[in-house]
């Protein structure tokens, strides 16, 4: 069997496609986010592979969930259930999203920081790393006391680790060598 990213794959870029000529990336990410979650629940994965399930009983259930508003947004999601790809949709998705964010010049970035950090201080971390990274950044932030003080950064394939804990394994890993 393929793999899922692989099947993933043309379906995000066909959804990337038809998303940009409607000039609706936007509302397609919100619709594929709420399929993929849909997708990504054990009681509705088994039901998609339950050969007793109509597959218009499956899509009748996605249209109430991820609500498309589109006749093409229905259109993908008739053709991912006839295919019986509903268990690609969160690779679709994820492949979609990363599609949109190149298109726009932009990324996802993962912040953990060791403490709460109020508005200035992640704006003024934000513009850093867009002035370093040279594109726009949509950062998600989280808290991880074992870091004991400074952040990690995670966008894309790329780490930025200034945290106090990785700084004292650089150090232990030099003295012991």
């Amino acid at each position: 069997m393929a793999e899922i990213g692989t099947i993933a794959r043309p379906y995000a870029q066909a959804a990337f496609d038809v998303a940009k000529g409607e000039g609706n990336l936007a509302g397609w990410a919100v619709f594929l986010e709420a399929a993929a979650t849909l997708a990504s629940n054990e009681d509705v994965r088994q039901l998609a592979q339950n050969p007793k399930v109509a597959k218009s009983q499956l899509a009748s259930l996605f249209d109430e969930a991820a609500k498309p508003v589109s006749d093409s947004q229905k259109n993908f999601l008739r053709t991912m259930i006839e295919q019986s790809r509903v268990d690609a949709l969160p690779a679709v998705y994820e492949a979609f999203v990363a599609h949109k964010n190149a298109f726009e010049g932009s990324a996802d970035a993962h912040i953990v920081t060791a403490y709460a950090m109020n508005d200035a201080q992640l704006q003024e971390l934000v513009a850093a790393l867009e002035k370093k990274l040279g594109k726009k950044l949509k950062p998600e932030v989280s808290v991880d006391e074992s870091l004991i003080g400074g952040f990690c950064v995670t966008v894309g394939d790329e780490v930025l680790d200034m945290s106090v804990r990785a700084k004292l394994a650089r150090m232990q890993s030099a003295l012991t060598a």
